[in-house]
Protein backbone atom coordinates (compact mmCIF):
# COMPACT_ATOMS: atom_id res chain seq x y z
CA UNK A 1 0.00 0.00 0.00
CA UNK A 2 2.85 2.39 0.80
CA UNK A 3 4.24 1.91 -2.68
CA UNK A 4 0.88 2.80 -4.20
CA UNK A 5 0.53 5.86 -2.00
CA UNK A 6 3.95 7.19 -2.79
CA UNK A 7 4.39 5.99 -6.36
CA UNK A 8 7.70 4.26 -5.70
CA UNK A 9 10.74 4.55 -3.45
CA UNK A 10 10.14 7.21 -0.79
CA UNK A 11 13.74 8.35 -1.05
CA UNK A 12 13.28 9.17 -4.72
CA UNK A 13 10.21 11.33 -4.27
CA UNK A 14 10.33 14.69 -6.03
CA UNK A 15 8.82 17.65 -4.25
CA UNK A 16 8.71 19.66 -7.47
CA UNK A 17 8.28 18.77 -11.13
CA UNK A 18 7.93 20.97 -14.17
CA UNK A 19 4.19 21.88 -14.22
CA UNK A 20 4.06 21.20 -17.96
CA UNK A 21 4.59 17.53 -17.14
CA UNK A 22 1.44 17.19 -15.04
CA UNK A 23 -0.91 20.20 -15.11
CA UNK A 24 -2.23 19.55 -18.67
CA UNK A 25 -2.78 15.83 -18.06
CA UNK A 26 -4.33 16.42 -14.63
CA UNK A 27 -7.02 18.73 -16.00
CA UNK A 28 -7.55 16.54 -19.03
CA UNK A 29 -8.27 13.72 -16.59
CA UNK A 30 -10.59 15.99 -14.59
CA UNK A 31 -12.76 16.89 -17.57
CA UNK A 32 -13.27 13.56 -19.33
CA UNK A 33 -15.44 11.75 -16.73
CA UNK A 34 -17.56 14.88 -16.22
CA UNK A 35 -18.28 15.02 -19.94
CA UNK A 36 -18.98 11.29 -20.12
CA UNK A 37 -21.43 11.39 -17.20
CA UNK A 38 -23.29 14.58 -18.09
CA UNK A 39 -23.16 14.77 -21.89
CA UNK A 40 -22.12 11.48 -23.49
CA UNK A 41 -24.64 9.57 -21.35
CA UNK A 42 -27.46 11.56 -23.00
CA UNK A 43 -26.32 10.56 -26.49
CA UNK A 44 -25.78 6.95 -25.43
CA UNK A 45 -29.27 6.58 -23.99
CA UNK A 46 -30.80 8.24 -27.03
CA UNK A 47 -29.08 5.68 -29.25
CA UNK A 48 -30.44 2.96 -26.94
CA UNK A 49 -33.99 4.27 -27.59
CA UNK A 50 -34.62 5.56 -24.08
CA UNK A 51 -37.42 8.16 -24.04
CA UNK A 52 -36.56 11.85 -23.80
CA UNK A 53 -38.46 12.10 -20.51
CA UNK A 54 -36.37 9.35 -18.92
CA UNK A 55 -33.13 10.62 -20.46
CA UNK A 56 -33.59 14.11 -19.03
CA UNK A 57 -34.81 12.96 -15.63
CA UNK A 58 -32.26 10.19 -15.05
CA UNK A 59 -29.18 11.97 -16.38
CA UNK A 60 -30.03 15.18 -14.50
CA UNK A 61 -29.79 13.20 -11.25
CA UNK A 62 -26.18 12.49 -12.20
CA UNK A 63 -25.40 16.14 -11.43
CA UNK A 64 -26.04 15.44 -7.73
CA UNK A 65 -22.42 14.61 -6.77
CA UNK A 66 -21.31 18.02 -8.04
CA UNK A 67 -24.18 19.66 -6.14
CA UNK A 68 -23.17 18.17 -2.80
CA UNK A 69 -19.40 17.90 -3.25
CA UNK A 70 -18.67 20.98 -1.08
CA UNK A 71 -20.08 19.10 1.90
CA UNK A 72 -17.66 16.18 1.71
CA UNK A 73 -14.65 18.15 0.45
CA UNK A 74 -13.23 18.50 4.02
CA UNK A 75 -12.88 14.72 4.21
CA UNK A 76 -10.48 14.80 1.27
CA UNK A 77 -8.30 17.03 3.46
CA UNK A 78 -8.76 14.93 6.58
CA UNK A 79 -7.86 11.53 5.12
CA UNK A 80 -4.85 10.66 2.97
CA UNK A 81 -3.17 13.15 0.64
CA UNK A 82 -4.46 14.96 -2.44
CA UNK A 83 -2.00 12.98 -4.52
CA UNK A 84 -3.37 9.70 -3.18
CA UNK A 85 -6.96 10.73 -3.96
CA UNK A 86 -6.10 11.85 -7.51
CA UNK A 87 -4.36 8.58 -8.39
CA UNK A 88 -6.85 6.27 -6.66
CA UNK A 89 -9.86 7.97 -8.25
CA UNK A 90 -8.34 7.81 -11.72
CA UNK A 91 -8.06 4.04 -11.29
CA UNK A 92 -11.71 3.86 -10.18
CA UNK A 93 -12.78 5.92 -13.20
CA UNK A 94 -10.77 3.68 -15.55
CA UNK A 95 -12.43 0.58 -14.08
CA UNK A 96 -15.87 2.24 -14.31
CA UNK A 97 -15.37 2.95 -18.00
CA UNK A 98 -14.30 -0.66 -18.57
CA UNK A 99 -17.37 -1.85 -16.67
CA UNK A 100 -19.61 0.26 -18.95
CA UNK A 101 -18.05 -1.45 -21.93
CA UNK A 102 -18.79 -4.92 -20.59
CA UNK A 103 -22.38 -4.37 -19.36
CA UNK A 104 -23.80 -2.55 -22.40
CA UNK A 105 -24.69 -5.81 -24.23
CA UNK A 106 -26.74 -7.01 -21.21
CA UNK A 107 -30.54 -6.90 -21.27
CA UNK A 108 -30.77 -4.85 -18.05
CA UNK A 109 -28.17 -2.35 -19.26
CA UNK A 110 -30.19 0.78 -18.35
CA UNK A 111 -30.20 0.02 -14.63
CA UNK A 112 -26.61 -1.20 -14.41
CA UNK A 113 -25.15 1.59 -16.56
CA UNK A 114 -26.93 4.16 -14.38
CA UNK A 115 -25.30 2.63 -11.30
CA UNK A 116 -21.91 2.80 -12.99
CA UNK A 117 -22.49 6.41 -14.08
CA UNK A 118 -23.37 7.21 -10.45
CA UNK A 119 -20.11 5.67 -9.24
CA UNK A 120 -18.19 7.57 -11.92
CA UNK A 121 -19.98 10.81 -11.02
CA UNK A 122 -18.99 10.57 -7.35
CA UNK A 123 -15.43 9.60 -8.31
CA UNK A 124 -15.23 12.48 -10.79
CA UNK A 125 -16.60 15.07 -8.33
CA UNK A 126 -14.15 13.91 -5.66
CA UNK A 127 -11.32 13.94 -8.22
CA UNK A 128 -12.23 17.59 -8.94
CA UNK A 129 -11.75 18.43 -5.24
CA UNK A 130 -8.44 16.59 -5.00
CA UNK A 131 -7.06 17.87 -8.33
CA UNK A 132 -7.88 21.51 -7.59
CA UNK A 133 -6.36 21.19 -4.13
CA UNK A 134 -3.26 19.46 -5.51
CA UNK A 135 -2.86 22.24 -8.10
CA UNK A 136 -2.71 24.82 -5.31
CA UNK A 137 -0.29 22.74 -3.25
CA UNK A 138 1.98 21.76 -6.13
CA UNK A 139 2.47 25.30 -7.49
CA UNK A 140 3.32 28.59 -5.88
CA UNK A 141 0.98 31.58 -6.37
CA UNK A 142 2.87 32.88 -9.41
CA UNK A 143 2.78 29.48 -11.13
CA UNK A 144 -0.90 29.07 -10.30
CA UNK A 145 -1.68 32.31 -12.11
CA UNK A 146 0.61 31.43 -15.02
CA UNK A 147 -0.97 28.00 -15.58
CA UNK A 148 -4.63 28.89 -15.08
CA UNK A 149 -5.02 29.31 -18.86
CA UNK A 150 -3.23 26.01 -19.49
CA UNK A 151 -5.53 24.06 -17.19
CA UNK A 152 -8.60 25.68 -18.76
CA UNK A 153 -7.36 24.92 -22.29
CA UNK A 154 -6.71 21.24 -21.60
CA UNK A 155 -10.04 20.94 -19.82
CA UNK A 156 -11.69 22.17 -23.01
CA UNK A 157 -9.56 19.87 -25.17
CA UNK A 158 -10.79 16.95 -23.08
CA UNK A 159 -14.35 18.17 -23.58
CA UNK A 160 -13.82 18.06 -27.34
CA UNK A 161 -12.27 14.59 -27.07
CA UNK A 162 -15.12 13.26 -24.95
CA UNK A 163 -18.15 14.97 -26.41
CA UNK A 164 -16.79 15.11 -29.95
CA UNK A 165 -14.17 12.54 -30.90
CA UNK A 166 -15.48 9.76 -28.65
CA UNK A 167 -19.00 10.17 -30.05
CA UNK A 168 -17.64 10.33 -33.58
CA UNK A 169 -15.69 7.10 -32.94
CA UNK A 170 -18.85 5.39 -31.69
CA UNK A 171 -20.69 6.67 -34.77
CA UNK A 172 -17.93 5.34 -37.02
CA UNK A 173 -18.22 1.94 -35.36
CA UNK A 174 -22.00 2.01 -35.87
CA UNK A 175 -21.62 2.89 -39.56
CA UNK A 176 -19.13 0.03 -39.97
CA UNK A 177 -21.85 -2.53 -39.34
CA UNK A 178 -21.58 -2.92 -35.57
CA UNK A 179 -24.63 -2.81 -33.31
CA UNK A 180 -25.17 0.28 -31.17
CA UNK A 181 -24.15 -1.59 -28.02
CA UNK A 182 -21.02 -3.04 -29.65
CA UNK A 183 -20.01 0.37 -31.02
CA UNK A 184 -20.37 2.12 -27.67
CA UNK A 185 -18.70 -0.77 -25.83
CA UNK A 186 -15.66 -0.29 -28.04
CA UNK A 187 -15.69 3.47 -27.39
CA UNK A 188 -15.83 3.08 -23.60
CA UNK A 189 -13.17 0.36 -23.64
CA UNK A 190 -10.85 2.67 -25.58
CA UNK A 191 -11.47 5.45 -23.08
CA UNK A 192 -10.82 3.12 -20.14
CA UNK A 193 -7.40 2.28 -21.60
CA UNK A 194 -6.65 6.00 -21.84
CA UNK A 195 -7.52 6.44 -18.17
CA UNK A 196 -5.35 3.51 -17.18
CA UNK A 197 -2.47 5.25 -18.97
CA UNK A 198 -3.24 8.48 -17.08
CA UNK A 199 -3.37 6.55 -13.80
CA UNK A 200 0.07 5.01 -14.38
CA UNK A 201 1.51 8.28 -15.69
CA UNK A 202 0.33 10.32 -12.72
CA UNK A 203 1.47 7.69 -10.25
CA UNK A 204 5.06 8.29 -11.33
CA UNK A 205 4.97 11.91 -12.54
CA UNK A 206 2.91 13.84 -9.99
CA UNK A 207 5.19 15.63 -7.50
CA UNK A 208 5.05 15.21 -3.72
CA UNK A 209 4.39 18.73 -2.37
CA UNK A 210 5.59 19.16 1.19
CA UNK A 211 2.25 20.68 2.20
CA UNK A 212 0.27 17.72 0.83
CA UNK A 213 -0.30 15.90 4.11
CA UNK A 214 -3.17 13.97 5.59
CA UNK A 215 -4.73 15.08 8.87
CA UNK A 216 -4.44 12.54 11.65
CA UNK A 217 -5.58 12.44 15.26
CA UNK A 218 -8.78 13.58 16.93
CA UNK A 219 -7.90 17.19 17.63
CA UNK A 220 -7.01 18.18 14.07
CA UNK A 221 -10.14 16.40 12.85
CA UNK A 222 -12.32 18.27 15.32
CA UNK A 223 -10.62 21.54 14.44
CA UNK A 224 -11.26 21.04 10.73
CA UNK A 225 -14.89 20.12 11.34
CA UNK A 226 -15.39 23.25 13.40
CA UNK A 227 -13.71 25.33 10.71
CA UNK A 228 -15.89 23.69 8.07
CA UNK A 229 -19.10 24.66 9.88
CA UNK A 230 -17.80 28.19 10.33
CA UNK A 231 -16.93 28.42 6.64
CA UNK A 232 -20.41 27.34 5.52
CA UNK A 233 -22.09 29.71 7.98
CA UNK A 234 -19.99 32.66 6.84
CA UNK A 235 -21.05 32.02 3.22
CA UNK A 236 -24.74 32.33 4.02
CA UNK A 237 -24.15 35.33 6.29
CA UNK A 238 -22.88 37.46 3.39
CA UNK A 239 -24.87 40.63 2.57
CA UNK A 240 -27.14 40.09 -0.43
CA UNK A 241 -26.63 36.33 -0.43
CA UNK A 242 -30.29 35.71 -1.33
CA UNK A 243 -29.96 37.58 -4.61
CA UNK A 244 -26.62 35.92 -5.28
CA UNK A 245 -28.09 32.42 -4.84
CA UNK A 246 -31.03 33.34 -7.08
CA UNK A 247 -28.51 34.43 -9.73
CA UNK A 248 -26.59 31.14 -9.42
CA UNK A 249 -29.76 29.06 -9.68
CA UNK A 250 -31.69 30.92 -12.38
CA UNK A 251 -29.19 32.63 -14.69
CA UNK A 252 -29.00 29.43 -16.76
CA UNK A 253 -32.59 28.25 -16.21
CA UNK A 254 -33.23 28.09 -19.96
CA UNK A 255 -29.85 26.63 -20.88
CA UNK A 256 -30.24 23.84 -18.29
CA UNK A 257 -33.33 22.63 -20.16
CA UNK A 258 -31.93 23.21 -23.63
CA UNK A 259 -28.70 21.30 -23.11
CA UNK A 260 -30.50 18.05 -22.22
CA UNK A 261 -32.58 18.05 -25.38
CA UNK A 262 -30.08 19.20 -28.01
CA UNK A 263 -28.57 15.76 -28.67
CA UNK A 264 -31.98 13.99 -28.80
CA UNK A 265 -33.23 16.73 -31.16
CA UNK A 266 -30.26 16.32 -33.47
CA UNK A 267 -30.57 12.50 -33.47
CA UNK A 268 -34.35 12.12 -33.75
CA UNK A 269 -35.66 11.50 -37.31
CA UNK A 270 -37.43 14.22 -39.28
CA UNK A 271 -40.76 12.49 -38.74
CA UNK A 272 -40.41 13.03 -34.99
CA UNK A 273 -39.47 16.67 -35.41
CA UNK A 274 -35.69 16.14 -35.12
CA UNK A 275 -32.93 16.68 -37.65
CA UNK A 276 -32.03 13.05 -38.34
CA UNK A 277 -28.28 13.39 -37.93
CA UNK A 278 -26.02 10.38 -37.49
CA UNK A 279 -24.09 9.78 -34.29
CA UNK A 280 -20.85 10.92 -35.94
CA UNK A 281 -22.49 14.10 -37.24
CA UNK A 282 -23.75 14.93 -33.74
CA UNK A 283 -20.25 14.35 -32.40
CA UNK A 284 -18.88 16.87 -34.88
CA UNK A 285 -21.67 19.45 -34.76
CA UNK A 286 -22.12 19.71 -31.01
CA UNK A 287 -19.04 18.06 -29.55
CA UNK A 288 -16.40 19.54 -31.86
CA UNK A 289 -17.57 22.62 -33.81
CA UNK A 290 -19.82 23.64 -30.91
CA UNK A 291 -17.11 23.25 -28.27
CA UNK A 292 -14.59 25.22 -30.34
CA UNK A 293 -17.15 28.04 -30.68
CA UNK A 294 -17.75 27.80 -26.92
CA UNK A 295 -14.01 28.22 -26.28
CA UNK A 296 -13.80 31.23 -28.59
CA UNK A 297 -16.74 32.87 -26.86
CA UNK A 298 -15.20 32.26 -23.46
CA UNK A 299 -11.82 33.67 -24.52
CA UNK A 300 -13.45 36.78 -25.99
CA UNK A 301 -15.52 37.22 -22.82
CA UNK A 302 -12.45 37.09 -20.62
CA UNK A 303 -10.63 39.59 -22.82
CA UNK A 304 -13.38 42.23 -22.97
CA UNK A 305 -13.97 42.05 -19.20
CA UNK A 306 -10.25 42.56 -18.58
CA UNK A 307 -10.45 45.73 -20.66
CA UNK A 308 -13.64 47.34 -19.35
CA UNK A 309 -14.72 45.36 -16.27
CA UNK A 310 -17.62 42.98 -15.67
CA UNK A 311 -20.18 45.64 -14.83
CA UNK A 312 -19.92 47.24 -18.28
CA UNK A 313 -20.21 43.89 -20.05
CA UNK A 314 -22.80 42.20 -17.82
CA UNK A 315 -25.87 42.97 -19.96
CA UNK A 316 -24.22 42.22 -23.33
CA UNK A 317 -23.26 38.86 -21.84
CA UNK A 318 -26.78 38.27 -20.55
CA UNK A 319 -28.12 38.89 -24.06
CA UNK A 320 -25.41 36.71 -25.60
CA UNK A 321 -26.23 33.67 -23.49
CA UNK A 322 -29.99 33.89 -24.06
CA UNK A 323 -30.83 35.36 -27.48
CA UNK A 324 -28.97 32.74 -29.59
CA UNK A 325 -31.32 30.05 -28.19
CA UNK A 326 -33.65 31.14 -30.96
CA UNK A 327 -31.52 29.18 -33.46
CA UNK A 328 -32.99 25.92 -32.19
CA UNK A 329 -36.51 27.17 -32.77
CA UNK A 330 -35.40 28.00 -36.32
CA UNK A 331 -33.89 24.52 -36.77
CA UNK A 332 -37.04 22.84 -35.41
CA UNK A 333 -39.31 24.84 -37.71
CA UNK A 334 -37.21 24.60 -40.89
CA UNK A 335 -35.46 21.23 -40.41
CA UNK A 336 -32.74 22.27 -42.87
CA UNK A 337 -31.14 19.53 -44.91
CA UNK A 338 -27.73 21.20 -44.90
CA UNK A 339 -25.40 19.82 -42.22
CA UNK A 340 -23.35 23.02 -42.35
CA UNK A 341 -26.38 25.16 -41.57
CA UNK A 342 -26.92 22.99 -38.50
CA UNK A 343 -23.25 23.32 -37.49
CA UNK A 344 -23.38 27.09 -37.97
CA UNK A 345 -26.52 27.40 -35.85
CA UNK A 346 -25.07 25.22 -33.08
CA UNK A 347 -21.80 27.16 -33.25
CA UNK A 348 -23.62 30.49 -32.93
CA UNK A 349 -25.54 29.31 -29.86
CA UNK A 350 -22.42 27.87 -28.24
CA UNK A 351 -20.37 31.00 -28.95
CA UNK A 352 -23.03 33.11 -27.26
CA UNK A 353 -23.14 30.69 -24.36
CA UNK A 354 -19.36 30.79 -23.92
CA UNK A 355 -19.36 34.59 -24.01
CA UNK A 356 -22.30 34.92 -21.62
CA UNK A 357 -21.10 32.23 -19.21
CA UNK A 358 -18.02 34.36 -18.51
CA UNK A 359 -20.23 36.65 -16.41
CA UNK A 360 -21.44 33.68 -14.38
CA UNK A 361 -17.94 32.39 -13.65
CA UNK A 362 -16.66 35.83 -12.67
CA UNK A 363 -19.69 36.38 -10.43
CA UNK A 364 -18.84 33.18 -8.56
CA UNK A 365 -15.31 34.49 -8.03
CA UNK A 366 -16.68 37.85 -6.86
CA UNK A 367 -18.96 36.43 -4.16
CA UNK A 368 -16.26 33.96 -3.05
CA UNK A 369 -13.65 36.63 -2.27
CA UNK A 370 -12.35 36.67 1.28
CA UNK A 371 -10.81 34.40 3.88
CA UNK A 372 -12.62 31.24 2.74
CA UNK A 373 -12.42 31.86 -1.01
CA UNK A 374 -11.72 28.24 -1.99
CA UNK A 375 -14.50 26.74 0.13
CA UNK A 376 -17.00 29.43 -0.83
CA UNK A 377 -16.24 28.91 -4.51
CA UNK A 378 -16.92 25.19 -4.01
CA UNK A 379 -20.31 26.06 -2.52
CA UNK A 380 -21.01 28.25 -5.55
CA UNK A 381 -20.24 25.32 -7.85
CA UNK A 382 -22.74 23.27 -5.86
CA UNK A 383 -25.47 25.83 -6.53
CA UNK A 384 -24.33 25.95 -10.16
CA UNK A 385 -24.82 22.19 -10.51
CA UNK A 386 -28.19 22.36 -8.73
CA UNK A 387 -29.29 25.10 -11.12
CA UNK A 388 -28.55 22.73 -14.00
CA UNK A 389 -29.99 19.57 -12.44
CA UNK A 390 -33.48 20.70 -11.38
CA UNK A 391 -34.59 22.33 -14.67
CA UNK A 392 -32.90 19.54 -16.63
CA UNK A 393 -35.00 16.88 -14.90
CA UNK A 394 -38.26 18.26 -16.27
CA UNK A 395 -37.01 19.16 -19.75
CA UNK A 396 -37.64 15.75 -21.31
CA UNK A 397 -41.25 15.59 -20.13
CA UNK A 398 -41.87 19.14 -21.37
CA UNK A 399 -40.38 18.30 -24.76
CA UNK A 400 -42.49 15.17 -25.20
CA UNK A 401 -45.58 17.14 -24.20
CA UNK A 402 -44.96 20.15 -26.47
CA UNK A 403 -42.90 18.62 -29.29
CA UNK A 404 -39.59 20.14 -30.35
CA UNK A 405 -41.09 23.36 -31.77
CA UNK A 406 -43.12 24.02 -28.65
CA UNK A 407 -40.22 23.03 -26.42
CA UNK A 408 -37.77 25.48 -27.98
CA UNK A 409 -40.40 28.22 -27.74
CA UNK A 410 -40.73 27.33 -24.04
CA UNK A 411 -36.92 27.61 -23.73
CA UNK A 412 -37.10 31.16 -25.05
CA UNK A 413 -39.76 31.98 -22.44
CA UNK A 414 -37.56 30.34 -19.82
CA UNK A 415 -34.87 32.95 -20.42
CA UNK A 416 -37.01 35.54 -18.58
CA UNK A 417 -35.64 34.62 -15.10
CA UNK A 418 -32.15 35.01 -16.57
CA UNK A 419 -32.96 38.63 -17.41
CA UNK A 420 -34.42 39.34 -13.96
CA UNK A 421 -31.91 37.86 -11.48
CA UNK A 422 -29.02 40.18 -12.53
CA UNK A 423 -31.16 43.03 -11.14
CA UNK A 424 -30.73 41.47 -7.68
CA UNK A 425 -26.91 41.63 -7.59
CA UNK A 426 -24.32 44.39 -7.46
CA UNK A 427 -21.08 44.34 -9.44
CA UNK A 428 -18.23 46.72 -8.40
CA UNK A 429 -17.10 49.05 -11.19
CA UNK A 430 -13.50 47.81 -11.20
CA UNK A 431 -14.16 44.09 -10.82
CA UNK A 432 -12.57 42.04 -13.57
CA UNK A 433 -10.35 44.82 -14.88
CA UNK A 434 -6.75 43.99 -15.60
CA UNK A 435 -4.48 45.38 -12.91
CA UNK A 436 -3.21 48.86 -13.64
CA UNK A 437 -6.32 49.92 -15.60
Amino acid sequence: MESFRMGGDIQNRRVFRNPWLWVPSLYYAEAVPYVVVNAVSVILYKRLDVSNTNIAFLTSWLYLPWVIKPFWSPFVDMFRTKRYWVIALELIIALSLAALSFVLPLSFRLQITLLIFWLMAFASATHDIAADGFYMLGLDSHQQAAFVGVRSTFYRIATIAGQGLLVMFAGFMESSGNSVTAAWSAAFLLLSVLFLVLFVYHRFILPFPVADKEVSGDRPGESRWSEFKSTVTSYFDRPGIGGAIAFLLLYRFAEAQLVKMVAPFLLDPLAKGGLGLTTSEVGFAYGTAGIIALMCGGLLGGYVVSQRGLRRWLWPMILAIHLPDVVFLFLAREQPGSFWIVCSAVGLEQFGYGFGFTAYLLFMILISEGKHATAHYAICTGFMALGMALPGMMSGAIQEWLGYKGFFLWVLLSTIPGYLVPLLVKIPDQFGLKRGQ
